[in-house]
């Protein structure tokens, strides 16, 4: 087990990404740190919540006027969270901020003389969602089939740009972090916006595993990771699983199987009339098969494991929005109307 060792470096911390919930929680919490002299925010808009002490820049990572802000400042600590997962237009822009913006950023990180440490957000679809998938991905598994489109796609290519800079940086020291999904009172999702339909399109004869980490958690090992220094690749999950059909029952939500080509047109046309936004392809890929991924190293690490497991993280966030009701039985045949029926005479 690695111990940690304290960053007495890390003074100056820059954080990308904070107009997002999870670049602002992460700030405000930095801020508190009395090691930190100073926490400097940047994104492209204002957050919609004061920061505190926090120093908000308005820059674009895409442009070089992130290595500037990183020069001036003398930062020694960036906390790159700036991965944008939920697709809210053009396929391009949100390639452009993930993928630009990342070798922009790595790139003013390379050329500065101060910084001496990097915190990266990817993402556990970097493993990518098959049926040929194994029972847990750990940290050195290569996926089956790699993700080809969307924010997983990028999240892979982020990881690639990292290990270059990695190369011709040794002495940085270069976290990359790994999240499952996120839940909690304070998360808004694509995901989250599905457990909240009524009725939840489901793939018919799929049952996927599920892994959820709490807000808070992701926060704290976001915490860690900036003030401690711990180097390497790193799964982030809370402990245990549940199947989609128990999250369905727990949140009192109605499950409407499809046929898989169903399923995906009806993603497809929601996503496009607006009812069903960020439904992308990862996301409904996920929803199929499902994805485990194993955190022993992170517990190692960090001597530390996360508050809430997947359950209680699932219950947090099905308690904040009112879910968990059962539905009427009136509401469940107007829902399930017109689809088929095996031969126990059940939809």
């Amino acid at each position: 087990m690695s111990s940690p060792r304290a960053s007495s470096a890390a003074r100056v911390v820059l954080v990308t990404g904070v107009s997002r919930f999870l670049g602002a929680r992460v700030a405000n919490t930095l801020q508190a740190d009395p090691g930190i002299d100073r926490v400097i925010g940047v994104d492209t808009v204002p957050p919609a919540h004061p920061l505190g002490r926090t120093e908000f820049v308005r820059v674009d990572i895409r442009t070089s006027g992130i290595a500037k802000v990183i020069e001036a400042a003398e930062v020694d600590t960036v906390v790159h969270l700036n991965l944008v997962t939920s697709p809210s237009g053009q396929r391009s822009a949100m390639k452009e901020i993930n993928v630009i913006g990342a070798m922009q950023l790595l790139a003013a990180c390379q050329r500065s003389p101060h910084t001496r440490k990097l915190v990266v957000r990817s993402s556990a679809a970097v493993y990518g969602s098959s049926p040929r998938d194994p029972a847990v991905f750990t940290e050195d598994t290569e996926p089956v089939e790699p993700p080809a489109s969307g924010y997983a796609k990028d999240a892979a290519e982020v990881e690639g740009y990292v290990r270059g800079l990695q190369r011709r940086r040794s002495d940085l020291v270069v976290s990359v972090l790994r999240f499952v999904n996120f839940l909690g009172a304070g998360v808004d999702s694509p995901l989250t916006r599905v457990f909240r339909m009524p009725a939840v399109p489901t793939v018919l004869g799929f049952d996927p595993r599920l892994q959820f980490l709490h807000e808070d958690d992701g926060v704290e090992v976001l915490r860690r990771m900036t003030v401690e220094d711990h180097p390497g690749v790193f799964n982030v999950a809370g402990d245990g699983v549940l199947l989609l059909s128990q999250c369905l029952r727990r949140a009192g939500r109605v499950s409407v199987p499809l046929p898989a080509p169903a399923y995906a047109l009806v993603g497809d046309t929601g996503r496009r009339i607006g009812t069903l936004p960020g439904f992308s392809a990862e996301l409904q890929r996920w929803l199929t098969y499902g994805r485990v991924v194993d955190t022993a190293r992170l517990a190692s690490a960090l001597s530390w494991r996360p508050k809430y497991d997947t359950a209680a993280a699932f219950a947090e966030f099905a308690q904040a929005h009112g879910l968990g009701n059962e539905i009427p039985l009136a509401l469940f045949d107007t829902l399930t109307a017109g689809l088929p029926v095996d031969g126990s005479g059940t939809r």
